[in-house]
């Protein structure tokens, strides 16, 4: 049997402790550590990659309280591994780039570098946990996994009142966890099985009222939606992505608050058909709402690591408009926009660490300018980065948002509701948004004229540019390619919907 799920998950959580130990001895070169650990899950996640063919998934199943009918299974199919290929790609090119960050944060002969890659390695194999996870129990306990690591990575190195703030950041996801754990909890009551793809079926088969199945899937809601940070569940999210290290909201915003829609159409959608179909217009006006609130505030900022935390709930609006939809395409889309907002959004939290890095902790906007000349290779990236979200061709961002918008319109027409329509109008209006605060940084950013204390500025190091223009590559390649994502999502999605 095959060992390659079992593998992904288990490397990085044995690699911590090792690691953690290397730290000791090794300084700032333990991260090369705990790249060499992520680099081979990265390989074993392509290998899954090639060993899918016609829409089958790789199923490893292991012991576990079998007397509780728990087992520990991992499944990778067309709609879990672009996932686990982002996180992997993510965690293992941040990996490089923590180097020279953690090197100015706590010098070069720390031991600090033992326990932060031994955290980062936790927090990774939590999130492809997660998304790997074939019960609920199993799920749960990989999403609270990756709280816990990026808990104590923004407490000890991230920046201004960086305790209170991991604080809040606790308290906002677990609360959601909590709500999750409620749904979980309520699910079993009903269908005697924590078996994310056998309850399906079950609840199909149960006659049971859909208003108790309406607040079963508004507990789960409220735990994905805080993840996602979408309106009103989104105050932690602008404070712990501007606050945490640097390495970490790379981590944060394109790969972690994603995890909430894949887990909203994973199990949300699948057990609870009726109910979110019935949701559905509810859950498409707050995408919307999260769109332009996200849009409108990213606009605002100066702090450039606060707009990028603010674009992302912009964009977790647009994953969610996609979801909403109900239609293959859409939801392939909304899936799709993941990956692609992975990559633009990682590249994107990469170049402000590189301008912090550069400028010795420049954060402001208005006192940036005329970079372009001096860091090359970086406004490069910065501006792959924000075409790749706004959905520029030839990019991955194009990609995945017209294949969510054909959907959402797809939607709206099938069922006749100008109501439908006109959010749909309205969502691709406010596309405008991220064109608007894309441009307008890119421009106050790099070009124009440049004070006196950037005349020294220089390119980042290569521990930080390679990955940069790894990840450039990436979003490229999906843009002309996009089969390598989509032969995997559609015909998955198309199989959940009727």
């Amino acid at each position: 049997m095959s060992t390659f799920l079992y593998q992904i998950v288990l490397i990085p959580l044995v690699a911590s402790p090792i690691t953690y130990l290397a730290g000791r001895k090794l300084a700032h070169k333990t991260g090369w550590v705990a790249f060499t650990f992520l680099l081979y899950t990265t390989a074993l996640a392509f290998l899954a990659l090639f060993s899918i063919r016609d829409g089958m998934a790789l199923v490893e199943t292991y012991g576990w309280a079998q007397e509780l009918g728990l087992s520990i299974g991992l499944r990778a199919d067309g709609l879990s591994l672009p996932f686990v290929l982002t996180i992997c790609i993510l965690s293992a090119a941040i990996s490089i780039y923590s180097i020279p960050y953690m090197k100015h944060r706590v010098g070069s002969s720390s031991r600090e570098y033992g326990a932060y890659f031994a955290l980062y390695l936790l927090y990774s194999a939590g999130m492809l946990g997660a998304i790997l996870s074939t019960n609920l129990v199993e799920f749960y306990l990989f999403y609270e996994l990756m709280l816990i690591p990026s808990y104590f990575l923004i407490a000890q190195w991230g920046y201004g009142e960086r305790e209170r703030i991991a604080l809040m950041y606790f308290l906002w996801t677990h609360i959601g966890a909590l709500a999750l754990l409620v749904g979980i909890a309520s699910t079993y009551t009903f269908t005697h099985s924590f078996d994310i793809y056998a309850i399906p079926s079950i609840i199909a088969g149960e006659q049971v009222s859909l208003e108790f199945l309406k607040w079963v899937s508004l507990a789960m809601f409220l735990g994905f939606f805080t993840k996602m940070a979408v309106f009103g569940l989104h105050i932690w999210l602008p404070h712990a992505h501007a606050e945490a290290p640097t390495p970490i909201s790379a981590l944060l915003s394109p790969a972690m608050i994603g995890i909430g829609g894949y887990a909203t159409v994973r199990i949300t959608f699948t057990f609870f058909p009726d109910v979110f179909e019935a949701l559905s217009v509810y859950l498409a006006f707050w995408a919307l709402v999260t769109i332009i609130y996200g849009g409108m505030m990213a606009l605002a900022q100066d702090d450039i690591k606060r707009l990028l935390a603010y674009s992302s709930i912009s964009q977790m609006g647009y994953i969610l408009f996609g979801i909403s939809s109900q239609n293959a395409l859409g939801m392939s889309g909304s899936m799709f926009h993941y990956v692609s907002h992975g990559l633009g959004k990682g590249l994107l939290f990469m170049v402000a660490g590189a301008i912090i890095l550069q400028t010795n902790g420049l954060r402001s906007i208005k006192k940036m300018g005329g970079l372009a000349s001096k860091m090359p290779i970086t406004t490069l990236s910065a501006i792959i980065g924000f075409m790749t979200i706004m959905g520029a061709p030839p990019l991955s961002g194009f990609q995945s948002k017209w294949m969510l918008f054909t959907g959402v319109f797809q939607n709206a027409l099938e069922h006749g509701s100008s109501t439908s329509l006109l959010m749909a109008l309205l969502g691709m209006a406010a596309t405008s948004l991220t064109v608007g605060y894309g441009i307008w940084t890119i421009k106050r950013v790099f070009f124009g004229q440049r004070l006196e204390n950037l005349e020294n500025v220089k390119e980042a190091p290569l521990t930080i540019t390679l990955p940069l223009l790894a990840l450039t590559l990436i979003t490229v390649f999906l843009g002309i390619y996009p089969e390598v994502i989509t032969n995997l999502l559609v015909p998955t999605l198309r199989s959940f919907i009727p």
